[in-house]
């Protein structure tokens, strides 16, 4: 295999999985305008917390009825939110195949201690939906971000059902269809389909959700960040802009950049159509090669972002380290950061493949994935 360097390099070398790249158009300067130094209470900083709502809703299609909020510490506390305000009311299942999923899965068991039931699946696999009691509240993560498997088109959540689904939406919202109807807690993050800043999260609760919030007290303390509701009704204000703790009003600014930016590329139908693309340059580069597949064992189940890969060569003894030299290459070279395998996943690549990626930064990578592995393969068979 050839080992000279490729001849052309991506002109965006961040492949990272969170905080993903930002847009393409992205300059510091389209910041400019951004409310600083003055209240998110204050008229101009509701009026940019609640536009960021209002397109949110916009270009995911969130239905009316659904409320919107924008809460702290990212996808994360959106999550813990959800977890510790709504679960406890009845049974309850968690489904887990990668790694954040599993931690939500440490929350309900060991933290608030409910007596769940547990589903889980091997990375590159995924659970049996058909199994899943719905209804019973169910939680689960939409698109595996470690493992790079999402919930294939082919489940089908029952429209009528006794339970809640909380989904951890972070990878896919703004890359994927997601159901509405059928979801009635939905997170997500800014740092990742449309690259904002870190530290803020979204929370999309359906109005079957804020009945149980005003209906159903869990037996728990809940901190202040988690209160949404006050004297057995919902804290309106949280969804109409007003949020829990101060949001950074440049954070604020950068995401509403992304949403025009998202509006410009054609909305979720075009973010979809990137990220397709930038996963099938790399599908067809994976199948003309006997040394790299997909940790998706099932192409139905295989995600449009977060791409993971695993190398497959028998001469590799030590695939942890085989893949860490790969992507170390790969970064002193400049043509990728970050794209070594998630710290608890399988060793192996991750590359992400989002809507702010652009197909021919991903078309520019793979030769250099080529190069990279020749190169580490040529040290193997030195130094034995």
């Amino acid at each position: 295999m050839e080992k000279t360097l490729p001849a052309t390099r991506p002109a965006n070398p961040r492949f990272s999985s969170g905080p993903c790249t930002k847009p393409p158009a992205f300059t510091l300067d389209r910041l400019s305008d951004a409310a600083l130094g003055r209240s998110h209470r204050a008229a101009i900083g509701k009026s940019k917390l609640k536009a960021a709502i209002d397109g949110t809703r916009e270009i995911l299609g969130i239905p009316d009825d659904y409320r919107i909020g924008i809460v702290p510490a990212s996808d994360t506390g959106a999550v813990e939110m959800a977890m510790w305000s709504l679960l406890g009311a009845r049974p309850v299942e968690m489904l887990a195949w990668e790694s954040f999923g599993a931690g939500w899965v440490t929350d309900a068991v060991k933290q608030l201690k409910l007596d769940a039931t547990v589903r889980t699946a091997d990375y590159g696999e995924i659970v049996d939906f058909a199994e899943v009691d719905f209804d019973r509240d169910v939680v689960f993560t939409w698109n595996g971000t470690t493992s790079g498997v999402r919930v294939p088109e082919t489940v089908s959540i029952p429209a009528e059902r006794g339970g809640l689904t909380i989904c951890d939406a972070t990878s896919a919202a703004f890359a994927q269809d997601l159901p509405w109807d059928r979801l009635d807690v939905v997170t997500f993050s800014w740092q990742k389909v449309l690259g904002g800043e870190a530290a803020h999260g979204m929370l999309v609760l359906s109005p079957r959700a804020v009945e149980r919030l005003e209906s159903y007290t869990p037996p728990w303390p809940l901190p202040k960040l988690f209160r949404m509701t006050k004297g057995g009704k919902l804290i309106e204000g949280i969804f109409e802009g007003a949020t829990i703790n101060t949001p950074s009003m440049l954070a604020v600014e950068d995401y509403l950049f992304c949403l025009d930016w998202a509006r410009s590329v054609g909305g979720l139908q075009g973010l979809i159509a990137r990220a397709d693309a930038n996963t099938a340059a790399i599908e067809g580069f994976v199948a003309a090669r006997d040394w790299i597949a997909f940790l998706a064992t099932d192409p139905a189940t295989r995600s449009n972002t977060s791409v993971c890969l695993k190398f497959t060569d028998p001469r590799i003894t030590d695939g942890a380290g085989f893949a860490k030299a790969v992507a170390k290459r790969l970064e002193s070279e400049g043509v990728a950061y970050d794209i070594g395998a998630y710290r608890d996943s399988p060793p192996g690549l991750r590359i992400w493949c989002g809507g702010t990626v652009e197909t021919s930064d991903i078309e520019a990578l793979l030769p250099w994935l080529d190069w990279a592995f020749a190169t580490e393969i040529a040290a193997l068979t030195e130094a034995a």
